[in-house]
This record gives C-alpha cells, sequence and structure tokens, in this order.
C-alpha cells in the first residue's frame, strides 16, 4: 500500500483530494503547514494559516480515520516567500507569492519532509493532473477539466522529480462536484469559501506589509508622463501597480493609469489605457517540464496573469536561456516580477519570469 503525505489548508479542495485518495486505497496522513502567525487575522477573512483552518483539516482528517499533524515552516516561508515578495515590491515587480510557496515550500520543504517519514508521495488539492509520457520518458503537467479553476500558472515551476512525487487528485472533478463528495461524507467545511487573499496580506495593504517588515520609509517621487515630463508627487512606487487606474491621487481630466514603474529612479509613469499594451515580453529564470529546452522559435499560448486567458504567442530562445515571446496581438499590462507560463494544447510546457 503506497504511502501519501496530503497538505490541507482546511479547505474544502484539500480534504476531497484526501478522500479520494483514502478511497483508492493510499496510507494517508493529513499535513497542515504552520507558515506564519495567522491567529490575529479577522474572523472572516478569506485566507489560510488561521486556527481555525488548522481545526478544520484536523476534524475532517478523524472524521475519516487518519493522523494529523502540523510542521512548522514558518522560518522557511518568511525567508522564502514574505521577504522576496518584500524585495520584488521594493524592485518596482509584481511577484506572485503563491509560485514561490509552491516552489520553496510545499514542493520541496512538504516533499523533503515526506520522504524523510517513508512516504511515496505527497498530494494537494491543486486542480491540475499529472501524467506520464511513455514517448519522452517525461512526466507532464496538463491543464484539469475545470478550467474555471486551472492552477496550473502557479505550478510551473515543478521540476521532473517533484512531478513524479506528486498527486493531484482533483485534475478530472469541477468544483461542484468536489462540494458534493465532501457534503455527502459529512466534512465540515463542504460549504466554506476559498481563500481569495495572499495569506500574510490579508487585508490587501501590501504597503503597509512591506513598511511594517522591511522597515523601509518608502519615499515620494515624481509621476512621469510617456514622455518623462514630471506631472505630479507619488507616494512611494510599491503603491501601485501596472494598469492601476484607482487611487493614483492625481487628477489629468481623463482616465489615467500606471504604465510603468522604476524602482532605481523613483519614478511612476502614468499614460493612456492604449499606453498598457505590450507587443512583446523578455522572459527568465525558466523552467521547462515537458522539454528539455527551447531550441528554436514555437508556436505556443502564454499566460500572463493567474486569471487571464492564454494569448496565443511565438517564443523564441535567447542567450542564457532567456525566451523571447512575441505575442500575435499586443497584451495589457504584462508586470515585470509576474509569470510567463507556456502551453500547448492542454500541456504546460515551462515558465518563468517576466523581466
Amino acid at each position: 500500500m503506497a504511502k501519501v503525505m496530503v497538505g490541507m489548508s482546511g479547505g474544502v479542495d484539500s480534504s476531497v483530494a484526501a478522500k479520494l485518495l483514502l478511497d483508492e486505497g493510499y496510507e494517508v496522513m493529513g499535513v497542515t503547514l504552520k507558515l506564519f502567525d495567522g491567529e490575529d487575522i479577522e474572523e472572516g477573512t478569506r485566507t489560510c494559516c488561521s486556527l481555525s483552518d488548522v481545526e478544520d483539516a484536523r476534524s475532517v482528517a478523524y472524521k475519516l480515520g487518519f493522523d494529523h499533524v502540523v510542521f512548522n515552516f514558518k522560518d522557511d516561508f518568511r525567508k522564502n516567500v514574505m521577504e522576496h515578495f518584500a524585495d520584488s515590491y521594493l524592485k518596482g515587480e509584481t511577484p506572485n507569492p503563491c509560485i514561490e510557496c509552491n516552489k520553496h515550500i510545499k514542493f520541496d520543504k512538504m516533499l523533503r519532509r515526506a520522504e524523510e517519514l517513508g512516504y511515496d508521495y505527497i498530494a494537494t488539492g491543486h486542480y491540475a493532473e499529472r501524467r506520464f509520457d511513455e514517448k519522452t520518458g517525461k512526466y507532464l503537467l496538463i491543464r484539469p477539466a475545470d478550467r474555471s479553476k486551472d492552477q496550473t500558472y502557479v505550478l510551473y515551476g515543478l521540476t521532473q522529480y517533484q512531478l513524479s512525487k506528486t498527486l493531484f487528485p482533483l485534475g478530472g472533478y469541477d468544483k461542484s462536484q468536489v462540494r458534493k463528495i465532501a457534503e455527502d461524507a459529512g466534512l465540515v467545511n463542504s460549504r466554506k469559501p476559498d481563500s481569495q487573499d495572499i495569506c500574510f496580506v490579508p487585508d490587501g495593504d501590501y504597503a503597509g506589509f512591506i513598511r511594517k517588515n522591511t522597515g523601509c520609509e518608502i519615499p515620494e517621487g515624481d509621476f512621469l508622463n510617456t514622455h518623462g515630463e514630471k506631472i505630479g508627487t507619488h507616494k512611494g512606487v510599491i503603491n501601485y501597480t501596472v494598469g492601476q487606474r484607482k487611487g493614483l491621487g492625481i487628477s489629468l481630466g481623463k482616465p489615467a493609469y500606471v504604465v510603468e514603474k522604476n524602482a532605481e529612479l523613483n519614478t511612476v509613469t502614468i499614460g493612456d489605457e492604449a499606453d498598457l499594451y505590450k507587443p512583446e515580453i523578455m522572459v527568465y529564470d525558466v523552467n521547462w517540464i515537458s522539454m528539455d529546452g527551447l531550441e528554436q522559435p514555437m508556436e505556443v499560448t502564454v499566460k500572463t496573469r493567474y486569471s487571464q486567458n492564454e494569448q496565443e504567442a511565438v517564443i523564441y530562445p535567447q542567450k542564457d536561456g532567456e525566451v523571447l515571446v512575441k505575442f500575435l496581438s499586443p497584451q495589457r499590462a504584462p508586470a515585470k516580477g509576474q509569470a510567463a507560463v507556456f502551453y500547448q494544447n492542454e500541456v504546460v510546457l515551462g515558465g518563468g519570469t517576466i523581466k
């Protein structure tokens, strides 16, 4: 009987993932990761890591009859996720902490802990599929049946070894089926809302989080127009994101958008919506899943944001392993620091960070 360690956030998805594996005959242990001090998060906030989430996960494990433990990964999470998030924002980037958490915590630290304890696999409640390709001898990361819940965007950093050791039980299910399974099993969290916020910034105040956690005072600077001329004063680069329209604190008599941030010069460039559209981007720190690398131009589809539908593009190999992405249609507000993920049909080819 194969043994699997299931990462359980306290939500319905990971709970049903554990139940499905149990039904398939796996020996299951549930694990909730303690990533930061979330006890003081306001009640009703849709995030994870609170005491109630741990209790929900433990309740499900008790109901289904398997062990549940909590692993403390707070130091690793602070170093690899929270500090990375703050540093990226200070550089004028727009990071995605879920990608870093998957890369460094769930599919690295948790997997290594599972192996130390003699487990064959880890599993999560991500909506994705894993498939082995007999022709290439590689594990493939596949988009799930429920495209509206597709989470492959934040999983592009997985290695072949990590995929070989990971199970995604929910890949063939949609959300309504998952909730029905939880209801039928009498699980306490069958109707629990999905978490939506960045877990360690539940109020969405990124600038406040960065000030509190870095001790940095963020200086005011110049608002520029697209000709490089000063048109006002901004409140600090970290308070703005590319594509932002509301809350700029500047009135130009027409809709205005953040089109660029330059942390070195401490400037924020304001322009029209048309200025947000980019025909191409450069991507670095690329991880390939289904292939060894890019040797010639390739037609693909690309996502530059988690919630975006993938867009047609051609990718071109560059020096140092970077990838040039040329879109068939210019794309709105691709942001430095976000991920660009490459697809062919249902297969995730790989991805990297927008430069």
